[in-house]
């Protein structure tokens, strides 16, 4: 097993003035402008997510937290290499494309093959055997956008299960039009999965106008064959952490509200939308609510690793917690880039509708609505709440949120400062409010 707690150390030393920050509204961008300047990608398991760890550890400290501390979990490494699509013939040039998370690699001379095209995930299920056996399967399924990011679950599908139907259809190799909604020429990467039962092959991701592209090709030429070459790597288990820093509870030190964010990322970009803008957030809030008067009840921020991965710091928290997961009163997390705030979605009991109603209207100064009572809290969040933790999903405006997500155009240029200041506006009333009642949310 690998750890990258020597590196851990030598990170610690990053040269970072004891007076860099402000604590005023502008501390999440300041933030976040420092973990991906400083920093930049995280991927999970890398060196670079070790740096994190330490960046994250540092800042903590440095804004005055009472408690910071980190806490390992196992988990597979994945690494990117090389990767190539070209269009053998008849029309020979190349296109844009990445390896999806976790994929394996092609041979070294890689994979040459006609290719096969289908409209959705759906349509694949339905081939026959016949139709796709030693080629390469192209998912040609776009996405539409609006503010909840809601046409994201009809297509992230492929990504993540289209290799396994690819393969159980004798396909060689898999390749999907990348899930987003960019017009840019940007592949889109995440993670992909394998099922033990069907041979493992090849998945990538090409962009949108590349997908476009090959789409007019096959019309003219069905036969048309591709030269796939990705040269990915598995090194095997390496430890991670999940960062934590707690302000301590004035009256009810025992009674836990969580907020948190990921600090890992995909490795294309910076992670400023995904999750840089987040991590400075849930930072600054707590930061900024110890400045303005202690909390009645203790806010633990929680910086998750591998959530890029499958949710992997967040089940490793909540397994680890498991025996006072009753003590964690509320939980909620930022993890949708940085556009503004515009509804209040809760997971309450019942009789707490009334004060979800009372927390809208606070912050309906900001912009902010009331939505209904079915939010997740957050990816990593959603692991909580199924073990009965209350939650709240602070929406944001995601409309332009899937041009960026998990490309290369990931990146601090994307953040509007005063949309930022806004999201922080409304987590600190809402923690504030939260935390300093006496309400269970579980009734």
């Amino acid at each position: 097993m690998k750890c990258w707690l020597t590196t851990l150390t030598a990170a610690l030393s990053l040269n970072v003035a004891a007076n860099d920050l402000i604590l005023d509204h502008n501390l999440a961008y300041q933030l976040t402008e420092s973990l991906t300047v400083e920093v930049g990608q995280r991927l999970a398991g890398s060196e670079a997510d070790a740096r994190a760890v330490a960046w994250a550890e540092q800042k903590f400290n440095q804004l005055g937290y009472d408690k910071v501390w980190t806490e390992p979990f196992n988990m597979q490494y994945w690494e990117r290499g090389q990767a190539s699509l070209t269009v053998s013939a008849p029309f020979k040039q190349s296109l844009v494309v990445t390896a999806l998370g976790g994929s394996i690699a092609t041979p070294v001379d890689g994979i040459n093959a006609q290719v096969v095209m289908f409209d959705s995930l759906e349509q694949l299920k339905a081939a026959a055997s016949a139709q796709v056996k030693n080629k390469i399967v192209f998912i040609n399924k776009g996405m539409g956008k609006d503010k909840l990011g809601s046409f994201y679950g009809a297509v992230v599908g492929a990504r993540a299960t289209g290799a396994i139907e690819a393969a159980k259809l004798g396909a060689k190799a898999i390749v999907i039009r990348s899930v987003g909604t960019s017009i840019n020429r940007f592949a889109h990467t995440g993670m992909m999965r394998y099922s033990d039962e069907v041979e493992r092959i090849p998945a990538a991701a090409i962009s949108v106008p590349d997908a476009l592209q090959l789409a007019k090709m096959l019309k003219l030429k069905p036969e048309l064959s591709l030269q796939l070459n990705m040269q990915n790597k598995l090194p095997g288990t390496v430890t991670s952490y999940n960062v934590i820093a707690e302000i301590t509870g004035s009256k009810y030190p025992e009674e836990i509200v969580l907020i948190g964010a990921h600090l890992d990322s995909w490795d294309e970009g910076t992670g400023a939308l995904d999750d840089g803008a987040g991590v400075g957030i849930v930072m600054a809030t707590a930061a900024l609510l110890k400045q303005q008067a202690r909390p009645e009840r203790t806010v633990r921020v929680v910086l998750f690793g591998n959530e890029e991965g499958g949710l992997i710091g967040a089940r490793a928290y909540a397994a680890k917690h498991a025996g006072n997961l009753s003590n964690h009163v509320f939980a909620s997390e930022s993890d949708f880039g940085a556009g503004l705030i515009w509804r209040l979605d809760t997971g309450f009991g019942e009789n707490s509708l009334a004060f979800g109603r009372t927390l809208q209207e606070k912050l309906a100064p900001f912009g902010v609505t009331m939505g209904d009572n079915t939010a997740s809290g957050g990816p990593d969040i959603s692991v909580l709440k199924a073990q009965g933790v209350p939650v709240v999903s602070l929406q944001q405006d995601g409309t332009d949120y899937f041009d960026y997500h998990h490309t290369p155009n990931d990146t601090l240029d994307k953040i509007d400062p005063a949309k930022l200041q806004q999201n922080l506006q409304v987590w600190l009333t809402t923690i504030t409010t939260i935390a300093n009642s006496q309400i269970d949310l579980r009734k």
